[in-house]
């Protein structure tokens, strides 16, 4: 039997075709050696680097990425979404040596607040632990923006208010209408209004770019971003939120699954890396992640 071709991407107006293991500058249409493209994104002051959180081959490229930094410019500061604020002293502790893991992940309630495996983003904590590097808890409270998903902004006492961003921008339609294309893509028994979904989204996205704004002007450095492909594509999410904060020189790359022959669109991030067919869910459906409020596909974004 006769094998089809694997499948392969392209990018409006290149005539080149990209296939699964390049690095894909987006801008210019071109492949990257690593060595390139580490050397570009290592002027930037943030990084942000994608991932489908389920996806093996994503933190892969997370991992080589952090360490090529490492070694070639030092320490960095890896901030991760999947982390919560109010869980940063846990995280101090696990990494200095003074909490041992299984303390730190019942500590944090990893299984609870996430369901996905530990395993999978366990090599960047060791990374970090053995580089003595500082990971950075950058998340909104998971329990205040499950209220907002459900009851809205509105339903926030002065506490709950003053743990996320003050800021809170809904006024781009762009990444409301993307975000509309993914309620709308899920039946959500327990989300009546979509303003308090999209409400939601914007709350964890500029609660997480104001996190990374206040560590930057406290302590300098030079930041990793980890964190899911939906926040960051076209970069109306996070990244957007961030720079409108604080004006830095910062890099956006994106892993992406390719499952069939695709149209890259070049504004959905600075950088793609390409990776394998992931079986499990197809790019081109949306999905909300554990939580009736996250905004994520295969890809970490409609296409």
């Amino acid at each position: 039997m006769k094998q089809s071709a694997p499948p392969t991407a392209t990018v409006p107006g290149v005539s080149a075709r990209f296939t699964i293991g390049q690095i894909v500058d987006l801008k210019k249409g071109k492949v990257l050696h690593f060595e390139q493209f580490i050397e570009e994104i290592a002027s930037k002051e943030i990084i942000f680097v994608g991932e489908v959180h389920d996806n093996p081959e994503h933190h892969l490229i997370q991992i080589q990425i952090i360490q090529a930094l490492i070694d070639h410019y030092g320490p960095v500061i890896v901030a991760m979404e999947i982390f919560q604020k109010p869980q940063q002293p846990s995280l101090d502790q696990y990494l200095k040596g003074d909490l041992t893991e299984r303390d730190f992940l019942s500590e944090v309630n990893w299984r609870g607040e996430w369901g996905i495996d530990y395993h999978l983003y366990r090599p960047i904590l060791l990374m970090a632990k053995r580089n003595r590097s500082k990971v950075l808890a950058i998340n909104a409270p998971r329990d205040i923006v499950k209220k907002v998903a459900r009851h809205g902004l509105k339903s926030l006492d002065s506490i709950e208010r003053k743990s996320l961003a003050k800021e809170i921008d809904l006024s781009n339609k762009a990444h409301r209408d993307y975000v509309h294309r993914v309620y709308t893509h899920h039946a959500h028994k327990d989300l009546k209004r979509f303003d308090y979904f999209y409400e939601a989204q914007c709350v964890w996205e500029d609660s997480m770019a104001h996190n990374l704004v206040e560590y930057l002007k406290r302590n300098g450095g030079k930041l990793i971003v980890i964190i899911g492909n939906g926040h960051i594509v076209n970069r109306f999410g996070v990244p957007e939120r961030t720079i409108r904060r604080l004006p830095v020189s910062m890099a956006t790359v994106m892993p992406y699954a390719l499952n069939q022959d695709e149209i890259l669109k070049k504004e959905i991030a600075d950088y793609v890396w390409v990776t394998p067919s992931y079986p499990h869910r197809s790019p081109h459906v949306p999905r909300i992640g554990k939580g009736p409020y996250r905004a994520e596909g295969s890809n970490g974004h409609n296409p």
